[in-house]
């Protein structure tokens, strides 16, 4: 019961707290990924955010760190809120200033982003930032 309140308690802290933060930047990443379409599938990339394997499973590995039992399943890419709460979650870990270039940068090149790398990504999403 104690970590099913944990649970809870950290996914309110990630979705309704630092949604509004990064809420803008989400809308443009969709955008860009998918043109907002939470089926698109593009190879291994899938949903509104064109989420990775890899992502998933990144983000089970910070929830394990926290002793959180949830854990997101390669369906989840699919639902639009689910996919939210993995960037958010990813964005806690590292990015808790919650910096928009930061966060754009991170979601295209890993925590370990190049910003030579990731420039052009950088500039289509800060186009539909509003």
């Amino acid at each position: 019961m104690k970590k099913y309140i944990l649970l809870l308690l950290f996914i309110f802290s990630v979705v309704f707290i630092e949604a509004h933060e990064l809420s803008s930047v989400i809308n443009a990443i969709a955008k860009v990924e998918s043109n907002n379409n939470p089926n698109a599938v593009n190879g291994r990339y899938v949903g509104l955010l064109q989420i990775s394997p890899i992502c998933v499973k990144e983000c089970n590995t910070i929830l394990k760190k926290k002793d959180i039992k949830h854990s997101f399943k390669l369906k989840d890419r699919y639902c639009p809120k689910k996919s939210k709460e993995m960037f958010l979650l990813i964005q806690k870990h590292y990015n808790p200033e919650n910096n928009i270039e930061k966060a754009i940068r991170i979601w295209n090149g890993g925590p370990n982003y190049s910003v030579l790398k990731t420039n052009r990504y950088y500039a289509k999403v800060k186009k539909h930032l509003k």
